[in-house]
């Protein structure tokens, strides 16, 4: 009896629509979505400091390019703004105190020249009342009493002038040029920065396309990083299936050698189809119709790129 029981289980299953029902599956492959380090300027690269397969840490240091040219520029532009800022305490404190030393020595020159020009004219207005002088020596005195006190108002007006601040518009230019002499050097510390390219995010380091002392041009990618979270199934329900699958189902995933199945999640369903009929869709049509599905990797999963892999629910 038992064997006639295992014939018959073994004739069901020979026969369409009459053995165990088939578990639905897909065959697909798996995808990496990378992340490409490329530098903001072309250059030489000096030295790489990450191997293809190694893992990094976000902000990590993974290649170098020569910086001769950079650091000499941010030295010529960090020079710029000392020169600018000096100008600009110049403009707002006046001359010099070396500068103001000396007409302040002129004017107390001209004011002893003046007190003893006072004196000689005053005695040369008595001497002449009396007689003993001649006109023309009074009226000499007169004239060097009135250069002196000319001198002495000169002078003073140098003076205030040169212990005033700089007129408003010198000001405003000055500290203008210094607003763009700090501009000039924040971009080349930016330019300087910008030849050390680190890891934007933690991964792995999938490829590097490029060598030291090779020339990396301008946007050019230079390696290829794998981050957490980057691996993706990507597989085609047919359209009489698409229905039955949802964004954020949880689906199974196996491949030959990979041992036990990993779990993935349903992350995109496509709205279009991928193959469409050059007709308008009848009912017989529809079964040529094929939807692009994605399903993320659990965390803590992992199968290489490329590998082909059949889903299941």
């Amino acid at each position: 009896m038992s064997d006639f029981v295992a014939f018959l289980a073994g004739l069901l299953a020979l026969v369409p629509g009459l053995g165990p029902a088939v578990e639905p599956s897909w065959a697909g492959y798996v995808e990496a979505n990378y992340v490409y380090v490329a530098p903001a300027g072309g250059g030489i690269i000096s030295e790489i400091a990450g191997g293809e397969g190694q893992v990094v840490e976000a902000g990590a240091v993974l290649l170098q390019l020569e910086d001769a040219q950079q650091r000499a520029l941010l030295r010529a532009a960090e020079a710029r703004v000392e020169v600018a800022r000096a100008n600009v305490a110049n403009l707002a404190t006046g001359s010099r105190d070396d500068e103001v030393a000396v007409i302040r020595a002129s004017l107390d020159k001209a004011e002893a020249d003046l007190a003893l020009a006072q004196l000689q004219s005053a005695r040369s207005d008595k001497l002449l009342a009396e007689g003993l002088i001649p006109e023309a020596k009074a009226d000499q005195d007169r004239a060097t009493l009135a250069s002196a006190e000319a001198q002495v108002a000169q002078l003073s007006a140098q003076l205030r002038v040169a212990e005033l601040p700089a007129r408003d518009p010198q000001r405003v230019a000055a500290e203008a040029s210094l607003l763009a002499a700090e501009a000039d050097a924040d971009k080349a510390r930016a330019d300087l920065a910008d030849r050390t390219l680190t890891a934007p995010v933690a991964g792995r380091i999938e490829r590097v396309y490029f060598d030291a002392g090779e020339m990396v041009p301008t946007g050019t990618a230079v390696l290829a990083l794998q981050p957490e979270g980057a691996l993706k199934v990507k597989f085609y329900l047919p359209e009489a299936e698409r229905s039955a699958m949802m964004i954020g189902q949880e689906v199974r995933i196996g491949c030959d050698g990979c041992g036990e199945a990993v779990t993935a999640t349903v992350s995109f369903l496509a709205s279009d189809p991928q193959f469409t009929p050059p007709v308008i869709y009848s009912r017989e049509e529809r079964t040529r119709l094929s939807f692009l599905v994605e399903a993320t990797l659990s965390a803590g999963e992992s199968l290489p790129p490329g590998q082909p892999v059949t889903v299941a629910k």
